[in-house]
C-alpha cells in the first residue's frame, strides 16, 4: 500500500524551497515529483534582510515572516502534490524543516530558530504536518543539527564500504558512514555555498556562480586562504555545528579588511571556492581518514569548479554524488525531511546521539493535524 509523504526544504542558501513527494512503501523511496518553487523577489530580500540583521527585528516583522513563509510553504506541498497527481487526503503528512533564522546550540541557553507557520501548512493544505524538528534534540542537549545523519544511514550504508555523504548547501555537513554498521558520525565542516554567494551577490548581483565559472576565472590567494582556514571553528571537534550567524558576508568583510582589499574580486571568489573545498576536505581527512567514497549531494554537486579542487584535494578518495546511489543531489535533504516526518508519526527517533551530542535518541518535531 503507498505511503505517499511530502518534505518541504529551505537550505542557508534561501533560494527557494525545495519540495518531494516520495513514497516510502518499499525499502528505498520512490520519489513521484520533484521541484523547486523559487521565492518571490520580494520574500527572498525579506529573508535575508532578517538573517543579516537579526538583532533588529522587530517582533510584527517576524510574525508577518512567519506566516508568509507559511503560506509559501503551503503553496510549494500543494504544486508538488499536483505534480504527482495526488490528491492532499492521499497525502500522509508534509515533513517540513522550514526557514532557519537563527542556528545557536552553543548559546546560553542553546536554541534553533525555524519559521513557516505549520498551523498555516496544515490549514491551507489539508494535510498533516511535521515541523519544528530540531528544538527537541536541543531539549536533550544535542546541537539540533545535522539531523539528516539518520536518513543517510537507512538510504546509503554499505555493508562493505565507508562512505562520507557531503552535502554542500549554504553550509557543508558530512554523514560518516563506515563500513560493517559501525557507528554513524557527522557533522558541519563549515562554508558551502553561502560566502560565494553573498560575494557574487555583492559584485555581480547573482544569486549564485553559476557552475563556479566566475571563481574560476580568479586564482586562489594562498595568504587569504591561511586565514580563512584559521577560525577556530575548524579545530573545535564534533558534535559541532554552524551557520550563518558566524559564515556571513559581515565576517568575510571584516576579515579581509585592510590586509586584502586591494584584491580582485575574481580572486576573493576563487579563494572563497578553493576554502569551501579545503575546509571540506581537512575535515575528512582529520576526522575520517579512511573513507572510501565521498557522494556529494546539495547545490554545490553542481558546482564542477569546488568539485574539481575537492577532488584534487582528496587523491585517494573516490567523488561521485548521490546520482550514483539512486537519489538526485538535489533532492535528498527534502526527502529526509519526508522520511523524517514518517519516523515522527510512527513515534520513531529521528536524531543520532552520536552526530548531535544529545543525551539520548529522541521522537523529533510537532504534529499538526489536518483536522476533519
Amino acid at each position: 500500500m503507498p505511503a505517499y509523504y511530502i518534505g518541504l526544504m529551505s537550505g542557508t542558501s534561501v533560494d527557494g524551497i525545495d519540495a518531494v513527494v516520495a513514497d516510502f512503501s518499499a525499502v528505498r523511496p520512490a520519489l513521484l515529483a520533484a521541484a523547486t518553487t523559487a521565492y518571490t523577489p520580494q520574500l527572498r530580500e525579506r529573508i535575508l534582510a532578517t538573517l543579516d540583521n537579526p538583532s533588529h527585528v522587530s517582533l510584527q516583522s517576524l510574525g508577518q515572516l512567519d506566516a508568509a513563509l507559511g503560506d509559501a510553504f503551503a503553496q510549494a506541498a500543494l504544486a508538488i502534490a499536483a505534480e504527482a497527481g495526488l490528491a492532499p487526503a492521499q497525502i500522509s503528512a508534509i515533513g517540513s524543516h522550514g526557514q532557519t533564522l537563527f542556528h545557536a546550540p552553543a548559546a546560553n541557553p542553546p536554541f534553533s530558530m525555524q519559521v513557516g507557520d505549520a498551523s498555516r501548512i496544515a490549514a491551507k493544505t489539508g494535510i498533516t504536518t511535521v515541523a519544528d524538528f530540531r528544538r527537541r534534540d536541543i531539549a536533550e542537549g544535542g546541537q539540533g543539527a545535522p539531523l539528516v545523519p539518520a536518513f543517510h544511514r537507512a538510504l546509503f550504508s554499505a555493508p562493505a564500504l565507508s562512505r562520507a555523504i557531503l552535502n554542500i548547501g549554504g553550509i557543508s555537513n558530512l554523514t560518516l558512514l563506515p563500513a560493517a554498521s559501525g557507528p554513524v558520525s557527522g557533522f558541519d565542516t563549515g562554508p558551502g555555498n553561502v560566502l560565494l554567494d553573498a560575494w557574487v551577490g555583492k559584485h555581480r548581483g547573482q544569486s549564485f556562480d553559476r557552475d563556479g565559472e566566475w571563481a574560476r576565472s580568479g586564482n586562489c590567494h594562498g595568504p587569504l586562504l591561511e586565514r580563512l582556514l584559521q577560525q577556530p571553528y575548524f579545530e573545535q571537534p564534533p558534535p559541532k555545528s554552524t551557520g550563518r550567524e558566524l559564515f556571513s558576508l559581515r565576517w568575510l568583510e571584516n576579515l579581509l579588511g585592510p590586509d586584502f582589499q586591494a584584491l580582485a574580486a575574481n580572486d576573493v571568489q576563487a579563494t572563497l571556492a578553493e576554502f569551501t573545498a579545503a575546509s571540506i576536505a581537512g575535515a575528512l581527512v582529520r576526522f575520517a581518514p579512511a573513507m572510501d567514497e565521498v557522494s556529494v549531494c546539495g547545490g554545490g554537486a553542481h558546482n564542477s569548479f569546488v568539485m574539481q579542487r575537492l577532488a584534487a584535494l582528496l587523491p585517494g578518495c573516490r567523488l561521485n554524488t548521490t546520482a550514483a546511489l539512486g537519489l538526485h543531489p538535489d533532492w535528498v535533504e527534502a526527502t529526509a525531511f519526508a522520511w523524517l516526518a514518517r519516523e515522527t508519526l510512527e513515534g520513531r527517533p529521528g536524531n543520532l546521539p552520536g552526530v548531535t551530542g544529545a543525551r539520548r535518541p529522541v521522537v523529533l518535531g510537532a504534529i499538526y493535524p489536518a483536522g476533519t
